[in-house]
């Protein structure tokens, strides 16, 4: 009897911890708090102030990237010439200062006015014809073709530099496409297995290579001319390096998880310091 009152509380301790155990699980779960979304990341990546201080291992191809801006914009407006260095503490301008008009003794408020409302009809059209030039020029469609008077106008409006060959960079399933809205993508998650080569969607010079940007790992950036840029982000191991020119089609990344939860590329186009949607530049699959 002694013997069989023993077994059933053993029994009875062993139940009460187990259900001990998994009510703790319930209440307090394990967390991978490593894991991070990496839109979000790289959106808190984005630089709106109209100066920064430079950082430690970043360029200037970096910043302009953040600040979603020209590299040779920020280069000329803080009077740095090729190949754009700048040093750790340094402060750039990443807007310019508007000058301020001094009111003179001629200076009427009531003219001013006037003056503003007479312009202001050509100033709308001017400013639509101007931004559907831009859209035109980002995609490689030619908007000079009109004789223009002098050489002064045709500086004005430089034509896009297009190119000549894009490939896709890599393998695998588009998950995430472009998008224009101010949260949105601003390229493409494409996944597939860890390793799976990377390769250059254009002929180009690597002109970064590193992790300094949150939210994209480990990054190659590669420029292609004065106008575009391509990045491949999430990468696992780098085979380039910085300086180094690339042609279409080579091997310049092993696909990776790094910045982000899953194996995956993030690649992105940008015109201009502007990001623009990779579909319409890649060849249809």
């Amino acid at each position: 009897m002694h013997f069989k009152t023993l077994i059933l509380f053993s029994y009875l301790l062993c139940l009460n911890v187990i259900s001990g155990c998994s009510s703790k699980e319930n209440l307090a779960p394990v967390v991978n708090i490593s894991q991070a979304t990496p839109l979000n990341e790289r959106v808190k990546q984005l630089i709106n102030q109209s100066s920064y201080k430079v950082k430690s291992g970043e360029t200037l191809y970096t910043i302009a990237w953040r600040a979603n801006s020209d590299v040779r914009t920020i280069a000329k407006i803080n009077n740095i010439k090729s190949p754009y260095r700048i040093y750790p503490g340094q402060t750039l301008n990443l807007t310019v200062k508007k000058p301020q008009v001094s009111k003179g003794k001629g200076y009427s408020k009531k003219s001013n006015v006037n003056s503003n409302k007479s312009g202001k009809s050509s100033k709308k059209v001017n400013n639509k014809k101007s931004v559907a030039s831009t859209e035109k020029q980002a995609y490689g469609e030619n908007v000079n073709n009109k004789v223009t008077k002098s050489k002064s106008e045709k500086s004005k409006t430089p034509f896009s530099q297009k190119i000549r060959k894009w490939q896709w960079p890599t393998k695998g399933k588009v998950v995430s496409k472009f998008s224009s809205k101010a949260q949105g993508n601003k390229g493409l998650d494409i996944t597939a297995r860890r390793g799976t080569s990377i390769k250059a969607a254009a002929k180009g010079k690597v002109v970064y290579v590193g992790e300094a940007l949150r939210g994209y790992g480990k990054l190659v950036i590669v420029k292609h001319n004065e106008d575009y840029l391509s990045a491949y982000a999430h990468n696992d191991k780098i085979l380039v390096k910085e300086k180094q020119q690339v042609n279409v089609g080579d091997v310049i990344a092993k696909m990776g998880d790094s910045g982000t939860q899953k194996v995956m590329l993030h690649f992105e186009i940008r015109f201009r310091g502007k990001s623009v949607n990779p579909l319409k530049y890649l060849p249809k699959k």
